[in-house]
């Protein structure tokens, strides 16, 4: 039988694994392994991808990569497995020993202590999802972006540990291990390899240590001092279970300290250990985790034979023997080609590695991953006591019967994202933004009338005020809407229901050509496409990160929320929420349908295969959303009062100059008018070939957010002078806005994940795909209108 045979419930032993590749290696390195229990939990509401559990966590995967996984020993429904012989009321918690027994767990430093000054680099390792980043933010007060999804850090982050000067810590993104899958776990291992970091800090999260301990095994084997930080042990406890950090200290040869990240709790127990190894450079004090008695001892002898054979290339390539010699095993082309092997001993090793399959029945990749997940067994089974099922799995479990159950989880969604665009552009955002609008207002005009009074110069006042109040102003009464759909984004986020929205989206995307994990990206778009372009590198394939980051523009962005907002309240008063909705609905169907012709186009093929753990939910951390709300509040505020605030200068002083730079106000003799005029005709079969609207477009291009305070200036204050482009002209100019080049922020975005060629042609494809539809659109609402 094969894995996508299994019903609902049922558990098996995994026999074999099929495939090739680099797919094949990230479900050995997920613990997807021969002699592996798993449990189907669940299909997604359209029958695909599949949820399993396995090593006590969930992963998805799609039926076609299970019809590749030999299964065998099937337990039947309600038939459980043999308990454990673990008491918990038995074992005593122990606390960790005091600061200062390093010695006892590492290889003695005979006097390599470093020399005072020296800048301490680490590496923060870890899985994705294991709180990283939390963590990085309590060693350094640093606020980087915290979330309950795969994926969040998608790039090096990099700070100085609180009151301790030379030193700097390396937040990585999220890696199951060092045979790299995606392109932000090349970004970890490039580093922890090429950059040689003074000491490691790998953080694991202890209600998935099995899981986790996967990429410890192969971090001890760098040969680099490290310490282990066991995050989230308040939740172990709270459900009952416990660890014996002393015992598995002894068993890994590194600190073990347990924290929560959280909490704040033992950071400060992390940082005194992480000194310590770091500056007198204690390795760990074993990296042999093959037993050579049990049934791995032929990958314990082929792994010692090609230690001695290659040893002398791993020193003069600078690799650690023990990692560069399981890499070679495991037929890692980067390492074999940095340890410049001759054709003779490359053909030795062959032989080696073909003997160990021999005796041991598994394949090289197989093969040394069962040998690690059996050491893990081992020392789980030896250190941790776990309890029955943890508060938050049952949690998770009974959410899930609603939020991806078949028949409930697309309504759940839909009514979920019905509810966030209310609340935040009929009820709430609504609400404080005729607040916000009129503070502006009443202070400009008191403002106007003090300038007045003081006799000022008429052409200050109109730099002041039509340039510069009435062009902010208006940008910034939308304040109070982004901050609203970014506090619903990130509560999504940090509970852990985005990973869930892949898993339920994973199929009909898989119609367009995508994976399940692109809609992280497109989701994160909605509010600026800047992080969603970043976020397109949890993607293993470079088809579908190039396909994404092209989509990501359709998804509409909150800085064009103060367009939509202008638009609706100037030509369709009290249908705001109407029209917002009308036109992300009609972003993300021109997204499906870009996609659909690229997918039988440019980018032909499949997308990539769906592997991607399910966090627990949890709950949203109160400082964690407020933390994202003030970054975006800020980097909107600094953006207005920069961008848009030279923008709306450059317009005032090109509307209200001539061409011999004298004041005037007559716009026909203006140096804008006269610029302007040779774009306007482009835009006319659009309805708007007013120069003023073609001026707005261009100042877009910087911040999308110029496009309103630009028509502010330029029509004035009063809305009457702009109704004259017809409702028609305004449906047509929203689609335009909706649709053309984003920001020069997310151009930039572009051009360094894909290069200059990819970042142009997304603006051209962009641009065209705006005018045809906004062409259409007009004609149609001129026969309706």
């Amino acid at each position: 039988m094969t894995l996508d045979e299994l019903k609902i419930g049922q558990s098996a032993v995994i026999k074999s694994v099929g495939g090739e590749g680099t797919l094949r290696q990230h479900f050995l390195d997920m613990g997807v392994i021969p002699g592996a229990r798993t449990t189907l939990i669940k299909f997604a509401p359209m029958g695909d991808p599949m949820e399993l559990r396995v090593h006590g966590y969930e992963l998805t995967l799609r039926l076609d990569d299970a019809k590749n996984i030999e299964i065998g020993d099937i337990l039947e429904e309600g038939e459980k497995e043999p308990k454990k012989d673990n008491d918990i009321k038995k074992v005593k918690y122990n606390e960790h020993p005091g600061f200062g027994e390093e010695g006892k767990y590492h290889k003695k430093n005979d006097g390599k202590k470093l020399p005072d000054g020296t800048i301490l680099t680490f590496a923060l390792a870890g899985n994705q999802n294991s709180g990283k980043t939390t963590l990085f933010n309590q060693l350094t007060g640093s606020n980087q972006h915290v979330g309950n999804f795969p994926g969040v850090t998608v790039d090096r982050k990099s700070g100085e540990i609180k009151n301790h000067p030379n030193t700097e810590v390396v937040d990585l993104p999220g890696i199951y291990s060092l045979s790299p899958y995606t392109e932000e776990e090349i970004v970890s291992r490039q580093y922890i390899i090429g950059e040689k970091p003074k000491g490691i800090i790998n953080i694991v999260d202890a209600t998935n240590i099995e899981r986790n301990l996967y990429l410890t095994m192969q971090l001890i084997e760098l040969d680099i001092p490290m310490v282990l930080a066991l995050n989230m042990m308040d939740e172990v406890r709270g459900n009952g279970g416990s660890v014996r950090i002393n015992d598995m200290e002894q068993m890994l040869g590194i600190p073990v300290i347990p924290i929560s990240a959280s909490k704040n709790e033992g950071v400060n127990e992390v940082i005194s250990h992480a000194l310590h190894v770091a500056k007198y450079q204690e390795s760990p004090g074993k990296k042999d985790f093959c037993d050579k008695n049990d049934h791995n001892g032929a990958v314990h002898r082929c792994v010692h034979s090609i230690m001695h054979l290659i040893e002398d290339h791993a020193v003069a390539a600078d690799i650690p023997l023990r990692f560069a010699a399981n890499k070679v095993i495991e037929g890692d082309s980067r390492v074999i080609d940095a340890l410049k092997l001759t054709q003779n001993e490359k053909e030795t090793v062959e032989h080696i590695i073909i003997q160990m399959e021999e005796e041991r029945g598994l394949d090289r990749a197989a093969a040394m991953a069962d040998m690690r997940f059996s050491f893990i067994e081992r020392l789980v089974s030896s250190t941790v006591i776990k309890p029955e099922e943890s508060k938050e799995r049952e949690r998770s479990e009974k959410m899930d019967k609603i939020l991806t159950g078949k028949h409930t989880a697309i309504p759940a969604f839909a009514i979920i994202m019905s509810l966030i665009f209310y609340l935040t552009f009929n009820l709430i955002g609504a609400f404080f933004q005729e607040k916000l609008e009129y503070i502006i207002e009443v202070g400009t005009d008191n403002l106007e009338k003090g300038l007045v009074n003081m006799n000022v110069n008429k052409v200050l006042i109109s730099l002041i005020i039509d340039g510069i109040c009435n062009g902010i102003g208006i940008v910034l009464s939308f304040l109070p809407i982004i901050i609203i759909l970014f506090f619903f984004l990130s509560l999504l986020e940090d509970s852990g229901y985005m990973a869930r929205i892949a898993f339920v989206m994973d199929k009909p995307l898989r119609k367009i050509g995508l994976s399940g994990r692109s809609i992280v990206p497109m989701l994160i778009g909605f509010g600026c496409s800047v992080p969603g372009v970043m976020a397109s590198r949890t993607l293993p394939s470079q088809r579908d990160r190039k396909l994404t980051i092209l989509l990501i523009p359709f998804m509409s962005c909150t800085a064009k929320l103060p367009i939509y907002g202008f638009f609706a309240a100037t030509f369709f008063p009290g249908h705001g929420a109407l029209v917002m909705i009308a036109l992300y609905l009609f972003g993300i169907f021109m997204g499906i349908l870009t996609a659909l012709v690229s997918k039988r186009t440019v980018f032909k093929g499949e997308a990539v295969p769906f592997v991607m753990e399910l966090p627990n939910y949890r709950m949203p951390s109160a400082k964690n959303v407020f933390q994202l709300l003030w970054e975006k509040a800020k980097d909107f505020i600094t953006r207005a009062f920069t961008v848009i605030f030279l923008a709306s200068i450059v317009v005032w002083f090109l509307q209200k100059f001539s061409l011999q730079f004298e004041y005037t106000n007559n716009v026909n003799e203006s140096i804008l008018y006269h610029i302007a005029k040779f774009v306007a005709p482009i835009f006319k079969p659009l309805g708007f070939g007013d120069w003023r609207v073609a001026v707005a477009l261009i100042t877009g291009f910087m911040a999308k957010e110029s496009v309103v305070s630009t028509l502010q200036v330029l029509y004035g204050s009063g809305k009457a002078s702009l109704l004259t482009l017809g409702n028609a002209a305004a449906v047509s100019l929203l689609v335009f806005c909706l649709l053309y080049t984003p920001c020069v922020a997310a151009i930039a975005s572009v051009k360094r994940e894909l290069g200059k060629k990819w970042a142009a042609i997304m603006v051209i494809l962009q641009c065209s795909i705006a005018w045809v539809a906004a062409c259409i659109i007009y004609n149609i609402a001129s026969m309706i209108m």
